[in-house]
């Protein structure tokens, strides 16, 4: 159904349970997929208010602005290009018959921990590539230290073997920041940096649930 547009398409859409909790985050195709099955709704968030909107009411929208020019007014809206028509990729969509609540927990996985750490190296503070940076345990494994969201930080290759298998008192080397448990996604929290999102936050409260990225 959809035509190509790799910006666009890169894109992501948050999505929210019944009950308007957000709960996940999918890509541009799996939300057009969910609407074009009626399995969700579109939530617009404009001048503070939210409008309802299944797959064809917002095609007809979407049809309406591009017929008046108003398909580009935004540097911040993203478009796809179907067979016949344009249609404006949704921020926000709703499960119409999904209950379960959102995770609370963030997982701890390599994505997250570099995420949080913003790909920098904990040690000398300098940014690498992710295939250019490891994970090192602040407290080596070989003096008890666990895998933990306080014990794992980002660490270029160089940093790491400096440090060996010592704490960094030990290796004389200083944290640049000290490793904390993230209170939501750290992915999601760099999703929010981007203006294109904002209508994200309408639905968001960090204390108490946060998101899984895929």
């Amino acid at each position: 159904m959809l035509g190509p547009a790799t910006s666009s398409l890169s894109s992501s859409v948050l999505v929210l349970n019944r009950n308007y909790l957000a709960i996940h985050i999918v890509n541009v195709r799996r939300a057009f997929t969910l609407l074009v099955r009626d399995l969700a709704e579109v939530i617009h968030v404009e001048d503070g208010q939210y409008f309802n909107h299944d797959f064809e009411s917002w095609r007809e929208v979407s049809m309406f602005k591009d017929a008046f020019g108003e398909s580009g007014e935004s540097e911040h809206e993203d478009w796809i290009q179907a067979v016949n028509f344009r249609i404006q990729v949704p921020r926000v969509i709703r499960l119409l018959w999904y209950d379960r609540l959102p995770k609370k927990n963030v997982r701890f996985n390599r994505r997250n921990i570099f995420a949080r750490d913003k790909n920098r190296c904990q040690y000398c503070g300098q940014s690498f590539p992710t295939q250019e940076l490891t994970l090192d345990h602040v407290k080596p494994r070989s003096q008890g230290g666990t895998a933990c969201w306080e014990n794992i930080v980002c660490c270029c290759i160089r940093c790491n073997v400096r440090k060996g298998g010592r704490t960094p008192a030990q290796a004389h080397m200083k944290l640049i920041t000290e490793p904390v448990r993230p209170k939501r996604s750290p992915l999601l929290s760099i999703k929010l940096g981007n203006p294109k999102y904002e209508s994200w936050k309408s639905f968001l409260d960090s204390a108490y649930w946060s998101v899984d990225l895929k």
